[in-house]
């Protein structure tokens, strides 16, 4: 059985992007991106909402990633392999390999897929998140609190929900980035 992982790079006041959208902010060093390469490769299958998977199709090409530092290719390689899994009403199609598109999200579809996973599952973008975190499917959380307040903007997680967390483990990176791991408890 896999565990839904929730991975958000956040500022200090808890955004994942600007009131403009931007997240330039965000970008992760070598460092950085290395230990989150150690992370995803353990997700066999990403659940994305139409715009963060947008975002993401960046690194289907190789092409993109070519001229980029060994860790940042190496996530390239990472995504590519893994399995993908769109939730929208609007896209018509995908244009990635190992992808599929959902219409809607069925929190009873989401367990079977983590029931029947040899892998880890991911959930990639704040809306969807927040939707997988209401309906109590999220696992842990991996957080990477970036040192900038940003003000305002896309919230990292969710208002209106509680769910106790558990500290697994902690970390700190050369850029003063933290990371911080959690635990759903029951």
């Amino acid at each position: 059985m896999g565990k839904l992982i929730y991975s958000a790079i956040a500022s200090l006041d808890g955004y994942v992007e600007d009131a403009e959208g931007r997240f330039d902010w965000a970008a992760p060093d070598d460092e950085l991106h290395s230990f989150v390469n150690d992370l995803e490769r353990r997700v066999g299958t990403h659940l994305f909402g139409r715009r963060m998977y947008e975002t993401m199709r960046f690194w289907e090409d190789p092409a993109n990633t070519a001229g980029g530092s060994a860790a940042v290719q190496e996530y390239g390689e990472i995504w590519r392999a893994a399995e993908k899994v769109v939730y929208s009403r609007t896209l018509e199609a995908v244009s990635s390999a190992d992808t599929r598109i959902e219409r809607e999200f069925d929190p009873d579809q989401v367990r079977r897929l983590k029931e029947a996973a040899s892998a880890d599952l991911s959930v990639g973008g704040a809306e969807l998140a927040a939707t997988a975190i209401e309906a109590g499917l999220v696992d842990e959380y991996h957080l990477f609190v970036v040192p900038v307040l940003v003000g305002g903007g896309k919230r990292a997680l969710p208002t209106g929900v509680r769910v106790n967390l558990e500290l697994l483990d902690e970390g700190h990176f050369g850029d003063g980035t933290v990371y911080l791991r959690y635990g759903a408890t029951t």
